[in-house]
């Protein structure tokens, strides 16, 4: 199975999401293009809209996710975060060419931009580029402002797993947990090359402190039961079996688990 990358946009100011709380199913207020208490600086327009096509991406509204996105490159031309978005809401509709386009503006409006860097390198690997993707998820690390440098080792783990760099992942994997011990993605997926390498109590470790940290998923209960296997222990092998079945009773781990395909 080939590692996932999720893409999250960090284009939502905390304020207006706090702001929009009060009413979680109508969203933020609207007319005609204009929001309800902003400014008429051209810059901070563009900046409200495109927090308010952040909202609407992550609750899967493309739609006025775009037409908020055109609102902000007609106030500022040249606001590199609202291309950014753009890139992302593409994607999200498999509109590679358009999301390449996008992304490909903003940074060149903005080359130093954190989660420009890796939302384009999140999108390269997607798209099968994924050697070309590290350097974007590096640029991003190199910024001293940058919030969350630990998603970005991760993520660049994780490409670095989809073309077989088990070396160069695991070293990414390890730089991710030593700036956010409870990165669950790094936790699960140095978890597998620890199996793979043979060291069990390693690989127990890590993906129980996964387990513990988010909710079980597929992978990780598939991981366990495979660990408690090699090393003998019946009792927890079945545990995390029947939490298999329980949990995820169409998922591709529990049809290898019928079929005894372990390996």
């Amino acid at each position: 199975m080939r590692p996932v990358l999720r893409f999250v946009p960090h284009l939502v100011a905390a304020a207006l999401l706090a702001g929009c709380a009060a009413q979680p199913t109508e969203g933020p207020t609207v007319e005609t293009g204009q929001v309800v208490g902003e400014s008429g600086d051209p810059r901070n327009r563009a900046r409200l809209h495109t927090e308010l096509a952040g909202l609407y991406y992550s609750r899967g509204n493309m739609n006025v996710a775009l037409e908020e996105l055109r609102v902000a490159v007609a106030a500022d031309a040249n606001y590199a975060l609202a291309y950014g978005m753009f890139g992302l809401v593409y994607m999200e509709l498999k509109e590679n060419a358009l999301a390449e386009q996008n992304f490909d503006r903003a940074l060149r409006l903005a080359p130093n931009e954190p989660d420009l860097n890796h939302n384009y390198g999140l999108y390269l690997c997607q798209t099968s580029r994924e050697k070309e993707s590290i350097k974007y998820f590096l640029q991003a690390i190199r910024n001293p402002l940058y919030r969350a440098p630990w998603r970005s080792y991760s993520a660049a783990g994780t490409c670095s797993m989809r073309v077989k760099n088990t070396k160069d992942a695991d070293e990414f994997f390890q730089r991710a947990l030593k700036m956010e011990p409870d990165e669950p993605g790094s936790l699960l997926q140095l978890g597998q090359i620890r199996y793979q390498q043979g060291r069990m109590e390693d690989a127990r470790t890590l993906v129980s402190r996964h387990n513990k940290v988010v909710t079980p998923s597929a992978e990780s209960l598939w991981l366990a039961l495979r660990i408690e296997r090699k090393a003998g222990q019946r009792a927890a092998e079945q545990s995390y079996a029947t939490q298999l079945r329980r949990r995820y009773p169409a998922s591709d781990e529990l049809r290898k688990l019928q079929r005894g395909d372990f390996e």
